[in-house]
């Protein structure tokens, strides 16, 4: 009895790799999201506007963004261990500085510092699991995104609870320090267990000589995989545009009240669990049938949701909802898995950081084109424009899975 308890615990040993990570990437969007709850308490400590506020987490978030193909390139360079290692304790050294309670300007750099910190993970994070776990790939993204999504709804909650305790005024400077001192010991624990689980030490090393950065881009010239990425990329249209506006889409449009419609908006995110059915089925079934299952409920959902606008039918509405999370956050498991399989190892870091900010900056348009149309031509449009280009997305997959799954 003793024997197999201590098998079974060694068995599940081989996953640190996977929960240490995952945990990171937990850290990281706990830290980023932290920020927009405590706009109203940083305008009160530092007597500053809404835009100033806002320009420091602009700062943070285009850091994190620009750090996507250097700290792919890096990894290639100087190994994933490295990488995510140093990125872990730059967060923590960022989180220390907000701790602090600088001067507004100082307080912003340490925003800043956060970013680059945690830009430096999800890229490098992605080819070191598909590398420690290569017959797992998916079900390790899937475990990585979902825990990385809840570290986005725990921090809005840590901060109130902290606002709470009146011996920790304010209480944002106990939850950075406590965030410090994680990021100290993920990082240790990580680079004292992590390296053993790859295949050979060039993972986590890091690999003898240069890439030329044309060789970073010459991935896209096959045309299937250039089709993927544009599938992608629509995708990311999409959904950036469709989670900044559904609440008050559904407010103004749909005549929901704001706690029906805030409640669908929560229930979009807690569909994330889903990830980590989609990832395990596509480890075993492969990618594409998946990749074109998730985006083709995620536009069945998304087009039944604008169709049934002017229903104002709760239960309806909220069917489409779920339909789209179910959808979007099936689709982002299997889309790394995808992506990760494309790339020769040597450049894999560099190419998925390229294709990441060219996400982002997909993501980065949406919010502000719907915002603009809501103005002009009105909210329902907007939003077909958001239906048709995950239809879009779901086209072009059913054409590569026509072809062939040769992820």
């Amino acid at each position: 009895m003793g024997s197999t308890t201590a098998a079974r615990l060694r068995g599940l040993g081989r996953f640190d790799a996977l929960v240490l990570t995952a945990l990171i990437w937990f850290l990281a969007k706990f830290l980023r999201y932290a920020f927009p709850p405590l706009f109203e308490p940083l305008q009160a400590s530092y007597s500053v506007s809404n835009t100033a506020v806002g320009a420091a987490f602009t700062a943070f978030m285009v850091v994190y963004a620009l750090l996507q193909f250097p700290s792919g390139l890096l990894a290639d360079r100087l190994g994933s261990v490295t990488v995510i290692v140093g990125g872990a304790l730059l967060a923590a050294a960022g989180a220390f500085g907000v701790a602090l309670e600088p001067p507004f300007l100082a307080l912003v750099a340490a925003m800043v510092v956060i970013g680059a910190g945690t830009g430096a993970h999800k890229t490098v994070a992605i080819r070191l699991l598909s590398r420690a776990y290569p017959a797992r790939t998916g079900r390790a993204l899937g475990v990585l995104d979902t825990i990385g999504t809840f570290g986005g709804v725990a921090a809005p909650a840590a901060v109130v609870a902290v606002a709470s305790v009146p011996l920790l005024s304010p209480g944002w400077r106990t939850l950075f320090l406590a965030a410090g001192v994680t990021g100290v010991a993920l990082a240790a624990a990580f680079l004292r267990r992590v390296p053993e689980r790859l295949p050979d030490a060039g993972a986590a090393g890091g690999s003898d000589g240069g890439v030329a950065l044309r060789q970073y881009l010459a991935v896209f010239a096959a045309p299937r995989f250039a089709a993927f990425v544009v599938a992608t990329l629509a995708f990311s249209f999409a959904y950036n545009g469709a989670v900044a506006f559904v609440p008050l889409y559904l407010s103004q449009e749909a005549g929901l009240s704001s706690a029906a419609a805030s409640g669908l908006y929560s229930l979009l995110f807690a569909l994330s669990l889903v990830q980590l059915a989609t990832g395990e089925v596509g480890d075993r079934v492969g990618t594409l049938p998946v990749i074109f299952a998730a985006l083709g409920v995620a536009t069945v959902g998304l087009v039944s949701l604008v169709a049934l606008t002017p229903t104002g039918n709760l239960l309806a509405l909220g069917a489409a909802v779920v339909a789209f999370g179910i959808g979007s956050h099936g689709f982002r498991p299997v889309r790394g898995s995808f992506l990760i399989s494309s790339f020769p190892d040597s450049i894999a870091g560099g190419s998925l950081g390229v294709v990441r900010t060219l996400l982002m900056a997909a993501g980065a348009i949406s919010p502000v084109t719907v915002g603009y149309l809501s103005e002009t031509v009105g909210f329902r449009p907007a939003f077909w424009l958001l239906a048709g280009s995950v239809a879009v997305a779901t086209a072009i997959c059913a054409a590569l899975l026509a072809i062939g799954d040769r992820s």
